[in-house]
């Protein structure tokens, strides 16, 4: 019960804790991860285990379909070579810079610093993302984290899974190549071909409640089956999620769609607070069978690691953007359009705050893996020190860098919003009924706000009527609940049908226009 009761108190710290983020204008990760810290200090706080891979199964799989779900193929395909720079290569390099430390400092053995390597590689755009869109620096940054951050984990996952393997004497890193070429062939391949079978099962479900427990089965039945076909479980779900996102939301009914984005936003929420937890609970322990003379030289160790970690992004991103800037000296002008900048680069550089995948990784080493405690602690400096360091420092580095405001956002949901609204106007153009003379002057004001964004008077009247009106609906709801003409279920009903047209009539609901700060 302890560990129940500690986890509620925690969920609940983590809610508030979430609000001071946004007041304070920083990730919500980097609290999260001092919150962790402290419950090492908590007095009586339970030791935990956790089946490796309950714990990758249970907190990655959700975590990466919710990512890749939201990931947009035009951003992959456009910015494709900063993609692969960065989700290969930075990886390839922060794993092979940190394995050297590992085998030269800490004495592990070459797949074991490999690992290592591996489980610290990969950044969490979640952290960044936070602080990023609130002051809407260029989308190609944005996009370019976002993709990163999918598509790294795949990537280091992969050498995880290999290293792990090797220092166990299950596979020969020798030996890996096919391996490594067979499973990433095989999972396209199964994400796919699961994707379509998952569509198939979706569109039949009516019912919300019944449609995302079928969605989390799903999801953590692939990732099973594929790790059970040894394929990358990893590369499978992402290649699900996508497949399913480009169909779903067009075969789903509304409710159907804001009630299952409603819980998984909520799930993956509540995953990074338990990850945190555990986190606080295993350093806890680590940190007590360190206790004596080794325990200083594994804090040294795990310093330098997250030192290492920090340079080796910078230097990487440096690099590679220098190179790709000199490239396009003998370009044509198309090329030099849209290259990197260096403050794009500082920016992207120190984006780099490790989270909820570091975390699971290193807490699903197996018990008998060689140097686990001092990889483990290392992993938690560098998720703590880059969460604390990197993320409390991006808006004051924000600020020094300051980017012009990016609009392409605002602009293409601008552009799209005008083309739907005159596409039911179109459609509705041959009715005469006095209800389709209704309808279509309710399209007429979304399209006038919808080609003058920046005027705030576009529609000011025809939405403070529509407000002025809900308010008095919702009067009169609460009076005939009161008096018992209706009870609580019709209550409910129609409290939801009101909800949705305050939300329609409200431009905050809707959108920002081009010219607010929010």
């Amino acid at each position: 019960m302890a560990l129940f009761e500690l986890t509620l108190v925690l969920l609940l710290a983590a809610v508030a804790l979430t609000a001071l983020s946004r007041r304070l204008e920083i990730p919500y990760p980097s609290l999260l991860a001092l919150a962790g810290v402290a419950i090492a200090f908590v007095p009586g706080a339970p030791t935990i285990e956790i089946d490796p891979e309950l714990a990758l199964a249970l907190f990655i799989a959700p975590v990466l379909l919710d990512a890749a779900y939201d990931t947009s193929l035009r951003d992959l395909k456009r910015y494709r070579l900063s993609l692969a720079l960065l989700a290969l290569g930075a990886v390839v390099f922060t794993t092979a810079v940190v394995a050297f430390v590992g085998w030269r400092m800490a004495g592990l053995p070459i797949a074991a610093a490999i690992a290592l390597g591996a489980i610290v590689a990969p950044p969490d755009a979640v952290a960044a993302s936070a602080v990023l869109s609130q002051f809407k620096v260029p989308h190609r940054i944005t996009a370019i984290l976002q993709g990163e951050s999918l598509l790294n984990d795949a990537t280091a996952l992969l050498i995880y899974r290999l290293a792990v393997s090797a220092a166990l004497g299950s596979i020969m890193l020798s030996n890996a190549i096919p391996t490594i070429l067979l499973g990433t062939i095989g999972s396209l391949v199964a994400g796919y071909l699961f994707g379509r079978i998952s569509l198939l099962t979706l569109t039949r479900i009516e019912d919300a409640a019944s449609s995302t427990v079928v969605q989390f089965a799903g999801t953590f039945g692939v990732w099973i089956l594929a790790d059970r076909l040894g394929l990358s479980a990893i590369i499978t779900i992402v290649v699900y999620a996508m497949t399913i996102a480009r169909t779903a939301p067009r075969r789903m009914s509304a409710r159907r769609r804001v009630s299952t984005y409603s819980v998984w936003e909520s799930a993956v929420f509540v995953l990074n607070v338990l990850a945190f937890v555990l986190m606080g609970l295993q350093a806890r322990s680590i940190v007590g069978r360190l206790s004596g003379e080794g325990q200083g030289d594994a804090f040294l160790f795990a310093a330098t690691v997250l030192a290492v970690v920090i340079v080796a992004r910078l230097v990487w991103v440096a690099s590679y953007i220098a190179i790709i800037r000199w490239f396009a000296r003998f370009g044509g002008e198309d090329r030099k359009r849209d290259l990197p900048t260096f403050g794009g680069g500082v920016l992207v550089g120190w984006c780099g705050m490790r989270g909820l995948v570091t975390l699971v990784v290193a807490i699903a080493l197996p018990a008998n893996f060689p140097g686990r405690d001092p990889i483990v602690l290392a992993a938690f400096a560098v998720v703590l020190g880059t969460l604390v360091l990197q993320g409390m420092t991006l808006k004051p580095l924000l600020r020094m860098l300051d980017f012009e405001r990016d609009t392409t956002i605002d602009r293409e949901v601008a552009q799209a919003r005008v083309a739907i609204m005159q596409a039911a106007l179109d459609v509705l153009s041959r009715k005469t009924s006095a209800a389709a003379a209704v309808v279509r002057e309710q399209y007429e004001a979304e399209r006038l706000v919808a080609e003058n964004p920046e005027d705030a008077q576009a529609a000011t009247e025809y939405d403070r009527l529509r407000l002025y009106a809900i308010n008095r609906q919702r009067d009169t709801l609460e009076e005939l609940r009161s008096n018992g003409t209706i009870g609580d279920e019709a209550y409910h009903r129609l409290e939801e049908e009101i909800d949705w047209s305050e939300l329609a009539a409200s431009p905050a609901g809707r959108f920002q226009p081009l010219t607010t700060d929010g």
